[in-house]
């Protein structure tokens, strides 16, 4: 098998361990936020995502960037195989998250006040917004422990902390909230960052960096590429953050707190079947991508084999998840929660957007063009905080979800001439021919949704999906050499029976 088709397979071993961690990931999150659905409303879960977007905000103006450029640069020092130099990075990433951490958990404490008048309008929530800063810290530190397991891509580790994570999460949310309804939203949301700590920690200690004595002038240089590069990150993760809570708190004001709920809703739930892809992206394409970063026809090559692996593996979801989209909504939160179909249908094809245009994202990254990367994620966040404020004011609570999809078709119209001035990069023939057709079976079921009744909608939906799953499967054997066998279906059989 050629070396294409060898690039193929280790895309898909590393798409299907991190899909495979990630999907009983989902399956625990569903219960759980069924779970917290029913106790809290809403409401409920709208307080949810605004304590989470203020946490990532303040996380990320104090982290600076240190986890995923700490990524980067535990992937080049790995790709150089100095071992000195692994160790040295290792150490300076792990000394900086814990004084950033403690950083931001101050100044989330010190600003409390005015962070809860203009996020709620009133003072009551700057208790548990204080009580937060205890969530910056642990996060800090588990984002660093993660960060190096990832430069080392230690892909069946990452899998292994991220099942842990929502297993033990959901074990500490559940009890707090049942116990103390919504005052218990902020404690829940430490108990669970505490243990991602413990967990990451625990998984990070078994690296075994080679001893070595540093000089201060070799971590202060170190912290100097690691914070000059995180720099890049923090402020592109900063502006992120900012256009969340400027989303959020806009979608408050004009809708309310309920209809912010409902965009909670269908914002998490759309990311459920394609969110072991992206997470695949960051996992294992990311540091190989980076570590050929000097070399423009194998970028370009495995951003294209990237794009179309991710590709198969989301269309047919992303199909089966619009025909399926009110009843997702009743069996992942409840009955109150379905005003929020409309938005999860318009959020599904943005997220197609976002299948298609990662990759390029991740071209930019891995080649160090922090300016670029800067200018290019700021025209996304302001265009998203335009699209939300104007969609919202004239097509009400289903225009948060029209938003997210022009806000794709923006960042799509951006990427590619960006990258191809960048690297030279052109996407294949055959990838262009998968886009087509599934940008047409998507845009078929989207139109059908308004025309046929709900169960017809529904079989039609789930038919088409199917098919479009079958030709995915033949086309992901095709592209990986892989050829199924009678005998190696009853070994594997065999295998499972023993």
């Amino acid at each position: 098998m050629s070396s294409t088709g060898s690039s193929h397979r280790q895309i898909l071993k590393s798409t299907s361990i991190i899909g495979g961690s990630t999907a009983i990931s989902v399956v625990i999150g569903i219960l759980r936020t069924k779970i917290l659905a029913v106790l809290l409303g809403p409401s409920g879960i709208a307080l949810f995502g605004l304590y989470g977007v203020i946490i990532g905000l303040v996380s990320t103006l104090a982290g600076m960037g240190i986890g995923s450029s700490g990524v980067r640069q535990i992937a080049e020092a790995n790709g150089s195989q100095d071992q000195r130099k692994i160790s040295l990075t290792i150490f300076t990433l792990r000394c900086n998250a814990l004084f950033l951490g403690a950083l931001g958990a101050l100044v989330l404490v010190l600003f409390c006040v005015p962070l809860s008048v203009s996020t709620f309008g009133t003072r009551a929530q700057a208790g548990a917004l204080a009580l937060l800063s205890l969530s910056i810290f642990f996060a800090s530190v588990s984002d660093a422990q993660t960060a190096l397991i990832q430069g080392l891509r230690r892909i069946r580790d990452l899998a292994k902390i991220r099942i842990a994570t929502a297993l033990l999460g959901t074990a500490v949310t559940i009890p707090v909230v049942w116990f103390l309804r919504e005052r218990g939203v902020a404690p829940a949301i430490v108990a669970a960052t505490a243990v991602s700590l413990l967990i990451s920690w625990h998984f990070a200690r078994q690296v075994k960096p080679t001893e070595a004595a540093f000089s201060r002038g070799e971590v202060f240089r170190e912290t100097r590429v690691l914070l000059g590069l995180g720099l890049t990150f923090m402020t592109s993760g900063l502006m992120a953050s900012a256009a969340n809570y400027f989303i959020r708190t806009s979608i408050v004001r004009q809708i309310g707190l309920e209809g912010t709920g409902h965009y909670q809703a269908a914002f998490a739930l759309s990311t459920v079947y394609v969110g072991f892809i992206l997470g695949a992206m960051g996992a294992d394409f990311y540091p190989r991508l980076t570590a050929a970063a000097h070399d423009n026809p194998t970028c370009n090559r495995l951003v294209n084999e990237q794009s179309e692996v991710a590709l198969l593996l989301a269309g047919p979801g992303i199909l089966l998840t619009l025909a399926l989209a009110p009843v997702a909504i009743r069996l992942f939160y409840s009955a109150s929660f379905l005003p929020a179909v409309d938005i999860l249908r318009w959020q599904i094809l943005g997220l197609f957007g976002r299948i298609v245009t990662w990759p390029l994202g991740f071209l930019v990254v891995a080649k160090g063009r922090g300016q670029l990367f800067f200018w290019t994620e700021l025209a996304a966040n302001v265009a998203h905080v335009m699209f939300v404020y104007f969609a919202t004011k004239f097509f009400g609570l289903p225009g948060t979800g029209m938003a997210f999809f022009f806000l794709y078709v923006f960042y799509a119209l951006l990427m590619v001439p960006v990258v191809k001035g960048l690297s030279g990069f052109a996407w294949t023939g055959k990838y262009k021919m998968h886009l087509v057709l599934f940008s047409l079976l998507i845009a078929l079921i989207f139109s059908l949704s308004f025309i046929l009744s709900p169960v017809l909608f529904a079989g039609v939906g789930c038919a088409v999906a199917a098919c479009s799953g079958i030709f995915s499967l033949r086309t992901i054997l095709k592209l990986t050499g892989i050829r199924p066998s009678l005998n190696m279906l009853l070994k594997c059989k065999i295998r499972l029976h023993k």
